[in-house]
């Protein structure tokens, strides 16, 4: 589910993902925390299942403060596993892979894809 704790997993896991970033610009970027929308209902099963992603705030850069809009996309695995009520960590991509985020540190956006 989204909650605390995968916003609390998914912070770090990107802090460490950076680290093996094919751009220097992002190896020393670091996540500092993820918000989710006030509003659960952006979040429920149905509002996932009908748009397949969900809009969320993070905040990265060098010093983890800079407020970002971040798009978390849900693949088949991530849709499946939410409807569900199932834990959906392990649809995050291996830290080592660098090709399931992207970051637009001039527009401050991110976009991730789960599996």
């Amino acid at each position: 589910m989204l909650d605390k704790e995968f916003c609390t997993f998914l912070e770090y896991h990107l802090s460490r993902s950076f680290k093996f970033s094919g751009e220097e610009s992002t190896r020393s970027i670091w996540c500092d925390g993820i918000a989710l929308p006030s509003d659960e209902n952006d979040y429920s099963i149905k509002s996932i299942n009908d748009k397949r992603h969900i809009l969320t705030r993070a905040y990265l850069g060098k010093d983890g403060q800079e407020q970002y809009t971040m798009m978390i996309l849900f693949g088949n695995k991530a849709l499946s596993r939410y409807a569900r009520g199932l834990d959906i960590k392990n649809c995050i991509p291996e830290i080592e892979e660098n090709d399931w985020y992207e970051i637009d540190t001039t527009n401050k956006k991110i976009i991730i894809q789960l599996l």
